[in-house]
């Protein structure tokens, strides 16, 4: 369907933008021709999150921009990676070429990338990335000071909690509402940096979430079947959702897609446009059975409304497959030869794809091509759902002694649908939908005059070189004007809405209608392809560039940042290591507790000995929860360990010094300042961040505001899915679950053989911690020459003995009475800091472990 057949407004419903990908200029025709409203793609320059899929190169921006706008399409561009200090001047002219073109805006993630954009093109919209983390009302009105004019929400939103945000806030709230899932909060994920040395924050996602993983429950393993992708959800398809996503506040719906063909944007877009245009309607989005296997033919790993409905975790993650599957199209009944027989559960014809899973071979897929179908004895070339039938594949295709009766067999592709979708961007289009008002003034002795109108943003008028004249014996008339403006059909435009006015009846000779019809078009066109004019301050960008040396002390607050020595910081997550800590002597305790009820006995006995105590808030806030806010400031701790923008505007509400921790990603000299300009007394430098790079930002910032962390069991994942309640509970969400987290250890082995621990916060959101701890202690020395005072050890499950044994270590390397070498060797930790690989350097940079 084409934009122009978009149909009349509900009157109590507004139209929402329906958001495609485009990785390439067949997505973008077909996201233009089935109905998209706008596109987002990335550029292969780098900043962005779709570094595994197709980008468009800078060359390409003037000419993409030029025909999303003569079809009526916004088009914006994800600059949605964390940035490094010595990758900023890169940036510079990015923007500039970006907002020349005329980019409608750009996806951000990074907050000083933020602040750069803002700077060098104030009249360029940004919108907040969904890895900004931006999931309640307090997170964006921190954040709306970057000059953010979108939020991108985040996928874990239910639809109530959508509505709790738009209630609460006047920036426009963009949604997911189709693809892939990820299992953990976007810019949240740090289990291809940790596993692999890739960061999802430089997108160089691994999707170590679609890997196979069995469950340990206190030290014995519990075999849970045929459930082995426990981090694996399916995919959201969220049309049922969109008339309550609309009347939620949700002003733009967006179809994930970054990796999928332009097959893919035609099937998906195509059937959202007619969904959300019968929603606006006040009509059911439900789809038909065929609707619904169409699009699951082009991806999926079975259908579900992820998180719009709250939380089943049962439901998002069934833990059977992890790979595109199709249709279901039946089970084996018997295998002859090179045959199987089955009773088909969808139509199969010659040459569909199909796939049999095997369940003697651990689950393993092997697929073919149909090369014969043979039904009641007669070969045929199709069969529909219902019938029993004999497939057979291509010659050694299969492996048919690993298939067994009652493997389920899926159908994966179908030519036929894809060549009908391929036609609907590469055939000749009916029109090409852009919608143009027209007014017209005919009168005797005045020049014709017409007015076009596209939308309340462009006009245009053209008049007649000569009056007309008066008509003797056929004057002009509304249905014939009508028809001689109306011939668009080669054009981008189609006629809207007619408005004629003639006086004194006029002759208007059809010559004239053509030629003023002709001038219109070709000025509409001129409009249409320029881009806007926009202010672009290079020199006040290329300001922002220079370190941030000299601390400003507006900026300086109540904690010091300075210790006289090298401090040590002792993150603890049960009170046995918080006494230890205490006694080994930790200069600073953060508490960081599955119970909120233990910050008070925490905060108590810091005071009895004299000892800093820091409470940590959850990673992410969503609506409703100020009370965990509350919880950690009502014990009056001496610090807040803040893990979101809105525990930060809450640290300064109640007056208690902030620490901002790893999770807010601050990997550049400007995120540090802004998040300092907010009230941060010290910054947690970013994990995202290896040898050279952590450098790079101390060297960049006043090293007393920057606190890094040299111990730790890395977060893989941080999921609002909860693994324990999918596999150990009857129930499907933390009101029924029965709370296995309060009396289980679980941990997750993974196909090396490493045993993940997995924790539950206060907000029963999950955790799953890197088995193997990893250390910085080679590089503390350098950092030390460098100014920073503060250096973090991150306790997981250690007892007391082993508390203190780990702190000893790191006061010894503090000192100067051991090297960083003896540290890490001592302790089996793996030598490294963050990652190797960037973005912009892919190719170049090896993989390397530091």
């Amino acid at each position: 369907m084409n934009p122009s057949e978009k149909s009349a407004e509900h009157p109590s419903r507004p139209r929402p933008e329906l958001l495609a990908p485009a990785g390439d200029w067949d997505c973008v025709r077909a996201a233009i021709c089935n109905g998209a409203d706008a596109v987002y793609f990335g550029l292969d320059c780098g900043f962005n999150a779709r570094y595994r899929a197709k980008n468009f190169g800078l060359d390409d921006l003037d000419e993409l921009m030029r025909t999303l706008r003569l079809h009526g399409v916004r088009g914006y561009m994800t600059m949605n990676t964390l940035a490094f200090p010595s990758e900023m001047p890169e940036l510079v002219p990015v923007i500039q070429r970006v907002a020349a073109a005329g980019v409608d805006a750009v996806l951000v993630q990074d907050f000083g990338v933020a602040r750069l954009v803002h700077t060098v093109c104030p009249d360029l919209p940004i919108h907040a990335s969904t890895q900004m983390s931006l999931t309640s009302a307090e997170t964006i009105r921190v954040a709306a000071d970057l000059g953010i004019e979108r939020v991108v929400l985040a996928r874990e939103l239910s639809i109530a909690e959508i509505r709790k945000i738009h209630d609460a806030t006047d920036l426009p709230l963009e949604a997911f509402i189709h693809g892939a899932l990820c299992v953990a909060y976007s810019g949240q994920c740090l289990t291809s940096e940790s596993l692999g040395g890739r960061s999802a924050n430089r997108g160089h996602c691994a999707q170590a979430c679609r890997l196979p993983y069995e469950l340990v429950c206190d030290g014995e393993d519990r075999d849970l079947g045929d459930v082995r992708y426990l981090l694996s959800p399916q995919d959201l398809a969220g049309y049922a959702a969109i008339p309550d996503m609309i009347d939620a506040g949700v002003m733009s719906l967006k179809i994930e897609g970054r990796l999928k063909t332009a097959e893919y944007v035609a099937n998906i877009t195509g059937h959202y446009r007619r969904a959300i245009d019968r929603a606006v309607q006040g009509e059911s989005t439900e789809l038909s059975e065929q609707t619904r296997q169409e699009m699951e033919l082009s991806f999926s790993r079975g259908f579900a409304p992820g998180w719009l409905e709250g939380n089943d975790h049962k439901r998002l993650v069934p833990g059977l497959y992890s790979a595109k599957q199709g249709l279901a199209a039946g089970v084996v009944d018997e295998v002859r030869g090179d045959r199987i027989r089955l009773n088909l559960r969808c139509n199969v014809a010659l040459g569909d794809g199909v796939s049999v899973q095997s369940k003697s071979d651990q689950g393993k897929f092997q697929g073919s091509r149909v090369y014969a179908i043979e039904q009641a004895g007669q070969s045929v070339r199709s069969a529909r759902a219902g019938q029993v039938v004999w497939l057979a594949f291509g010659h050694g295709d299969l492996d048919y002694g690993a298939i067994d009766a009652d493997d389920p067999v899926f159908k994966n592709d179908d030519p036929q649908l894809n060549r009908r979708l391929r036609q609907t961007y590469t055939g000749k289009q009916d029109d090409a939908g852009l919608s143009v008002d027209l007014a017209v003034h005919a009168a005797s002795g005045r020049p014709l005059q017409l007015e076009a109108r596209i939308g309340t943003a462009i006009c245009e008028i053209v008049r007649s070189e000569k009056p007309l004249e008066k008509a003797n014996k056929r004057p002009a008339d509304v249905a014939m004007i009508r028809e001689k403006l109306g011939r668009l059909g080669d054009t981008e435009f189609q006629l809207g809405n007619v408005k004629v006015e003639i006086q004194d009846q006029p002759m208007v000779p059809v010559s004239v209608l053509k030629s003023l019809r002709r001038d219109l078009v070709g000025r509409l066109r001129e409009r249409l392809k320029a881009p806007p004019t926009r202010r672009i301050h290079s020199d006040a960008g290329v300001e922002l560039l220079k370190p941030w040396h000299q601390p400003d002390t507006s900026l300086l607050t109540t904690l010091d940042a300075t210790p006289d020595a090298p401090a040590l910081a002792v993150l603890c997550r049960t009170l046995d290591q918080l006494h230890a800590a205490i006694e080994g002597g930790a200069s600073l305790i953060y508490a960081d507790f599955h119970q909120p009820k233990d910050y008070r006995d925490a905060v108590a006995a810091g005071r009895r000995h004299g000892v800093t105590v820091g409470l940590a808030t959850v990673r992410m806030h969503k609506p409703g929860e100020n009370a965990l806010l509350n919880a950690v400031s009502k014990y009056q701790p001496d610090l807040i360990l803040a893990r979101n923008l809105a525990a930060i505007e809450h640290a300064g509400k109640v007056g208690v010094p902030c620490v901002a921790d790893f999770s807010l990603n601050i990997t550049n000299h400007r995120s540090a300042q802004w998040l300092c300009e907010l009230g941060v007394d010290r910054l947690t430098a970013s994990y995202d961040l290896n040898r050279d790079q952590l450098k790079d930002l101390v060297d960049s910032v006043p090293a007393d505001r920057l606190e890094v962390v040299v111990h730790q069991h890395m977060p893989l994942f941080h999921m609002e899915h909860c693994v324990f309640c999918s596999v150990l509970s009857p129930g499907t969400n933390k009101t029924n679950c029965g709370r296995p987290c309060d009396r289980h250890v679980v941990q997750l082995r993974d196909r090396v053989g490493a045993l993940h621990p997995l924790q539950a916060d206060i907000a029963c959101r999950n955790t799953l911690y890197n088995a193997s701890p990893q250390s910085g202690a080679e590089v503390v020395a350098d950092l030390i020459r460098r100014g920073v005072g503060w250096y973090r050890v991150e306790l997981l499950d250690q007892d007391a003995e082993n508390t203190r044994r780990v702190i000893r270590l790191y006061q010894d390397l503090l000192a100067g009475r051991v090297d960083g070498g003896n540290v890490w060797r001592t302790l089996q930790a793996t030598n490294r800091v963050g990652v190797t690989r960037g973005t912009l350097e892919p190719k170049r940079n090896p993989l390397a472990i530091l």
